[in-house]
């Protein structure tokens, strides 16, 4: 046995006494900043159930189609939307969506201006890498308790630890596609005299896109990958549907649940991804042409 050298029992009373003291005196004011973000949610979950079937998978199958000009993407998505409603995961697959959708559209509003601040500040990047390392070590469980300390079970909660799960790869690549933009791309915009400001809206951030699509991609992918543990805290969808199959042993259930997420990874992975890959075929055939 290792010697013990401190109590850790008095660090962990600090620990447990102040976050109390958090919920106690600043819960409320959480709550009400969380509240836009509940309502972002709520209204994308009530505008995609208002949606007709048909059109989801209309809607869906197009972006399959523009994004690669091939039958073979819009076939494998028609097919899985077809699979969730015909087994009558349909809602939940939609309240799975309207999750991903609200976190993936927060993180992006998060991690963007945060990335542009690390490429441009080193010092601000020095402090921001270990806290990213952190958000993407640190267990989801662990982070999930304080903030259900401070929400409580319910809607709020899941999507911010599907928040902070999902959007560190966004960071780091908006950072790294800034980053590593051609320095005589650079130089020659300086050139012509430009501010920094138009240096970053009118060559970095153009030049970064398709690797800041793939960050969004990744952002997209982990949030889907949250929504069984949300849903243990009262996200639903079709995570719950998954811990419903554990608590009553149906693997039919946990099954076809679990291939229910599947679908949706699989389209907005193939989707998002074929669309970055248009963009950076366009950027290139830009810089060969100049």
């Amino acid at each position: 046995m290792f010697p013990d050298v401190i109590d850790t029992k008095i660090l962990r009373f600090w620990v447990d006494d102040g976050l109390t003291w958090v919920v106690r005196y600043w819960g409320d004011g959480f709550e009400a900043a969380a509240y836009p973000l509940l309502q972002l949610l709520i209204s994308i979950e009530r505008f995609l159930l208002w949606l007709p079937w048909w059109f989801i998978i209309v809607l869906l199958v197009g972006l399959a189609w523009l994004s690669t000009r091939n039958w073979k993407l819009p076939a494998v998505v028609f097919v899985g939307l077809l699979f969730l409603g015909v087994m009558d995961l349909w809602e939940d697959s939609i309240k799975t969506m309207a999750l991903m959708i609200t976190a993936t559209l927060t993180a992006i509003a998060i991690s963007l201006p945060v990335g542009i601040v690390m490429s441009r500040s080193q010092p601000f990047r020095r402090i921001m890498m270990p806290v990213l390392d952190l958000m993407q070590t640190l267990p989801s469980f662990v982070y999930l308790i304080p903030v259900v300390m401070i929400f409580g079970p319910g809607k709020i909660p899941a999507l911010i630890a599907t928040i902070i799960y999902a959007s560190p790869p966004l960071v780091r690549l908006t950072d790294l596609g800034i980053r590593m933009v051609d320095p005589a791309v650079m130089e020659a915009s300086r050139a012509f005299g430009t501010t920094p400001r138009q240096r970053l809206l009118g060559v970095q951030i153009p030049l970064a896109l398709p690797t800041i699509l793939a960050g969004v991609n990744q952002t997209t992918m982990m949030a889907l990958a949250m929504v069984v543990i949300a849903s243990m805290i009262g996200a639903g969808g079709l995570g719950y549907q998954v811990l419903q199959g554990i608590g009553r042993l149906e693997v039919s259930r946990g099954l076809f649940a679990g291939l229910g997420i599947v679908v949706l990874a699989i389209i907005f992975d193939r989707i998002s991804q074929s669309f970055g890959k248009q963009l950076q075929a366009r950027i290139g055939m830009a810089e060969k042409r100049t």
